[in-house]
């Protein structure tokens, strides 16, 4: 078998040319159209925004960082001036049930003036009742019609006085009421009681019947009194209304022809004549209080504030679409709430105190949401689906929905919900959704998956090219030299891990390029250079280092075992990466094989002590049914293996270790020892093929690093899968050391290759029959086993020939 060779110093790093890009700087780009790295998604959000049906609004799928939110905010502007324009929306007051206010419907940019135009007629209207009221003639004719009721109860009492005098009683009036007197014979005095008394008993009783009668008639006219003073106030109120009428509808007339081609506020303007002329005294009286703002604001369904507007949404005029994104999407930032306002102790409401929330005023045009921020608000979600199926927004008190509210509540009309939503959210976030929310998938029917990679061919390199320029004029920086592009390009890739692809993720190369401006500001410099690039991925891995410095440390001290020269049976460094917040470094950590007789059973340490997770277990199960396919074909495998992963106090996950581990295991098994000199990664498969792993670049670097602090002899390096080359982006200073012959790196295709370059001897690639080559690793590794077997059924013999012990028990 043909060792692979090592890796040349041009595989290691993938270099972007500058001269190739066709210019001086990022001044000569123009700006990138996003549909040239997301077609298939902006395909997708186009279709959603172009399908008027319910139900396709948009789920936008990526990664944080991906430049998502200018992504849809891009698309979504240019189709503001597209399709029909927004309406605006107003509450008024129902004047039939002042709980329930009604919802006007008008044209853009509409609103406002009705707003405006009403506000001034209340305004108008407070003055013009006072001087109705006030106003010479009125007073006149309501002294006339007062003097004239007045008049009419003296002449009825009078003309029952008259009467009575004619039947010898006199009508008296006294600080208690009316009485009834007897006369004397000439009607000119009234008898006193003694001369009553005198009376002869025929004449006593003939004048108290004339008294109780008249008694009964003037009880009887009393009677009529309030009744006719209601008549009076019914004429009074009557002459108030018709005298506002004339000066009230002259106000609302000069509105009239304003709006005659909205009948909906046509019908308002009548509504409010109405009320007004209905309203009368009352209306005056609720005036009187115009100095007391809360009084006028809240003190009755009376007061003339009840014929404001409410302008809840206002659109401008040329009739774009609104875009409106809700960064806290709570139940009533999204449907809209109805405010109070403490007045006396009591909590006051008004068709005047509604709000409105992200759906009104995204209505008729879009609302772009976080997926996680909706469902991480109380009943936001529910609320958000059920005005989707209902296709109306209805306000809603959130203390309503948990039963703490017992008070009577405004319950203003929902307004009709015609708009597009985007929800914006990673991918298992979608698909959790999909899993256990029934509704989801028919409210939201478009899924836009923007592109994570895109290849890195050289049109995607132009392109690429023009994203970092429009990336740099939207953060208002110096241009880039072309040279500065090639660099950032290339760190590109490095994000990726794939020297094959570029990342399409703008947040962290914005991020670079704005600290890269910093630097090209301090040297002074016109243009952003490779050199300031550098410097800020410098500075980046500094301020990250801390605990990768004390990992090395420890290894540098002696403290966390890791030989880097040497030769160790069972022994192999395996390479882990730590994944930290915006950053991440490998390292190597010893991993250990230990073999004796047993059934077959390879021990997997960190599984046992419940550390290990499910795919690390599942690459030593892997890897166990290798060992008993190439050695167990003709008789079970005798042994008992344990495998771990050495000062390791944390959790261990992935498959990548699983080569390392067979390689340990085999060379315990073999007594073949393994230079210490090598690291490895990467996973294998059931027939000893090496498979791909992630975090390639920085498991070769955190090796090479402790190598270099010790210091690099040349027989030091790294075996990594073949698979992996394509994604190799390494350091310039591993790049250098290994054209300088200081450092290795190897890919390899199999265990097989794998194991000769560990250790120096063949590996003994089985032939047809199953033989290895005398001497090899494999030979050596099949003789051991064949040595275990004995020694395993001898003991499975002696545990057949051994008594049971007495249990002691009868």
């Amino acid at each position: 078998m043909t060792l692979p060779e090592a890796l040349t110093p041009e595989v290691l790093y993938t270099r972007c040319d500058p001269a190739a890009l066709g210019i001086a700087s990022s001044a000569e780009l123009a700006e990138l159209d996003t549909a040239l790295i997301h077609e298939r998604a902006l395909e997708a959000i186009q279709l959603g925004l172009d399908i008027r049906h319910d139900g396709y609004n948009i789920y936008l799928l990526g990664e944080p960082g991906s430049g998502r939110h200018a992504i849809v905010n891009q698309l979504l502007e240019s189709q503001r001036r597209t399709g029909q324009p927004p309406s605006d929306w107003c509450y008024v007051n129902n004047f039939t049930d002042s709980s329930k206010p009604e919802l006007l419907r008008l044209p853009c940019g509409r609103g406002a003036p009705l707003r405006d135009d009403m506000q001034h007629l209340v305004e108008e209207l407070t003055p013009a009742i006072s001087a109705v009221f006030e106003s010479e003639e009125y007073r006149s004719r309501v002294e006339a019609m007062q003097e004239e009721e007045k008049q009419r109860e003296l002449a009825a009492v009078q003309a029952l006085g008259d009467e009575s005098v004619q039947h010898g009683v006199a009508l008296l009036k006294t600080p208690h009421g009316f009485a009834f007197v007897p006369l004397k014979e000439d009607h000119e005095a009234t008898l006193t009681q003694d001369e009553f008394e005198q009376l002869p008993p025929e004449r006593q009783a003939e004048f108290g019947a004339q008294i109780k009668a008249l008694h009964e008639r003037m009880h009887k006219l009393m009677g009529e009194f309030p009744r006719w003073r209601r008549e009076l106030q019914a004429r009074l109120k009557q002459t108030g209304s018709e005298a506002l009428q004339v000066t009230v509808t002259h106000l609302i007339d000069d509105l009239r022809p304003k709006y005659a081609d909205l009948p909906e506020v046509c019908a308002f303007l009548d509504a409010v004549l109405a009320d007004i002329v209905a309203s009368g005294e009352s209306l005056r009286e609720s005036t009187h209080s115009e100095g007391d703002i809360e009084t006028t604001t809240y003190s009755s369904t009376l007061a003339v504030q009840r014929y404001l507007v409410n302008l809840l949404v206002e659109h401008p005029a040329d009739g774009a679409r609104p875009v409106i994104y809700e960064d806290h999407p709570t139940l009533q930032n999204l449907v809209g709430r109805v405010e109070h306002v403490a007045h006396m102790g009591t909590l006051l409401s008004n068709f005047t105190l509604i709000r409105g929330g992200a759906l009104q005023r995204a209505n008729g045009g879009f609302l772009v949401l976080d997926a996680l921020k909706v469902l991480s608000q109380p009943y936001a979600w529910e609320g958000l689906k059920r005005c989707l199926k209902a296709g109306r927004v209805r306000i809603e008190s959130l203390y309503d929905l948990i039963g703490l509210s017992s008070t009577v509540q405004l319950e203003p009309e929902p307004m009709p919900l015609e708009l597009k939503i985007v929800l914006i959210g990673e991918r298992q976030v979608y698909y959790l959704l999909c899993q256990y929310d029934p509704e989801f998938g028919a409210l939201f029917k478009i899924n836009a998956d923007l592109e994570s990679e895109i290849r890195r061919s050289p049109d995607n390199t132009q392109v690429y090219a023009r994203l970092i320029a429009t990336l740099a004029r939207r953060e208002a920086l110096r241009p880039l030299s072309a040279a500065a592009i090639a660099r950032l390009i290339e760190h590109s890739a490095r994000l990726a891990d794939d020297a094959e692809r570029l990342t399409a993720r703008t947040r962290p190369l914005a991020d670079l390029m704005r600290e890269a401006e910093h630097f090209a500001g301090q040297a002074p410099s016109p243009w952003i250079e490779p050199a300031h690039v550098e410097a800020a991925l410098q500075a980046r891995r500094r301020r990250n280092e801390r605990l990768r410095l004390r990992y090395q440390e420890a290894m540098l001290r002696g403290q966390l075992l890791i030989d880097s020269s040497g030769s160790q049976v069972g022994q192999v460094n395996g390479l882990a990466v730590v994944q930290l917040d915006d950053s991440s470094f490998g390292h190597p950590m010893r991993i250990t094989a230990t073999v004796r007789a047993g059934e077959g059973q390879v021990i997997d340490i960190e599984r046992e002590v419940k550390l290990g997770g499910p795919i690390h277990s599942k690459g030593v199960l892997i890897l166990s049914a290798f060992l008993a396919a190439r050695f167990g074909a003709r008789e079970p495998l005798s042994l008992k293996a344990s495998l771990v992963f050495e000062q390791s106090y944390g959790g261990v996950e992935g498959d990548s270790a699983s080569l390392a581990e067979l390689c340990a295991l085999l060379s315990a098994l073999s007594g073949v020892p393994i230079r210490q000199s090598l690291a490895m990664t990467g996973s294998v498969n059931q027939l000893g093929v090496v498979q791909p792993i992630g975090g390639v670049n920085e498991k070769i670097e955190g090796f090479f690093d402790l190598c270099a602090a010790r210091g690099l002899s040349g027989e030091q390096g790294v075996l990594i899968p073949q698979a992996n080359v394509c994604q190799l982006m390494l350091r310039a200073d591993v790049v250098m050391a290994v054209r300088a012959g200081r450092f290795r790196i190897w890919a390899v295709s199999d265990v097989d290759q794998a194991l000769e370059l560990l250790t120096g001897h063949p590996a003994g690639r089985p032939d047809a029959q199953g033989r290895m080559a005398a001497g090899s690793v494999n030979a050596l590794v099949a003789t051991r086993l064949a040595r275990l077997a004995p020694k395993r059924r001898a003991a499975e013999a002696a545990a057949v020939r051994k008594p049971a012990q007495p249990s002691g028990k009868p």
